[in-house]
């Protein structure tokens, strides 16, 4: 678990692959609200319930040639509901999940500092955290990406900010019951799925 921790403490770099030849574009997309439900500080393999449209949507964009990265807020660390290793739990279950539909991700970043936090995570506006874009330049660093050819997919207004500061190419926001009336997204869909189909039907031209 240490090798992932970049400071030791609070900033989580998983790269599952090596540095790609050639420069492609990444799918930058947000763990809980996206790939898993947002049940509120979700620090255990028991309560990571998995979108079923998630596994398929990931491959899909593998298909499309996008790398795929997970970038994640964890304040629950910092607020003390769970540690790095309840993290690690719930990304095992998300692996699991992915694996059984022949899809994987190929780095997972994570930033617990969070302004009202416990020590040692009491750090106010980290850069790695969103809607800072610290994950996503170092998702792009690691990965060769291309950000203007990358995109976000997130459910909060600080994953379109992040993806805005980090120079992408796109931002789609997901939501669930259609609520947004004003967004600075590129597209609103109700799903991954949708915003994998999205960036198809770009990708090919068609609006």
């Amino acid at each position: 678990m240490a090798q992932h921790l970049l400071d030791g403490i609070g900033l989580w770099a998983d790269i599952r692959c090596e540095m790609p030849a050639a420069a492609g574009p990444v799918l930058f997309v947000d763990r809980d609200g996206v790939l898993i439900e947002d049940r509120g500080f979700v620090g255990s393999a028991a309560q990571t319930r998995l979108y079923p449209d998630a596994p398929a949507a990931i491959a899909a964009a593998r298909a499309l040639g996008y790398r795929v990265a997970i970038v994640t807020n964890q304040s629950g660390i910092a607020r003390g509901f769970y540690d790095w290793s309840g993290f690690t739990a719930v990304q095992e279950a998300i692996d699991a999940a992915l694996a059984r539909a022949g899809a994987a991700v190929d780095a997972v970043l994570a930033c617990a500092y969070h302004g009202e936090g416990g020590a040692p995570y009491a750090v106010a506006d980290h850069f790695w955290r969103k809607p800072n874009p610290g994950m996503i330049l170092e998702g792009l660093r690691r990965l060769h990406g291309i950000a203007a050819r990358s995109v976000m997919v997130g459910d909060k207004a600080g994953d379109m900010a992040a993806a805005r500061a980090a120079g992408l190419g796109s931002a789609v926001l997901i939501e669930h019951e259609r609520l947004t009336t004003s967004t600075d997204a590129d597209a609103v869909v109700r799903s991954l799925a949708e915003a994998v189909a999205w960036i198809a039907r770009t990708r090919a031209g068609v609006s």
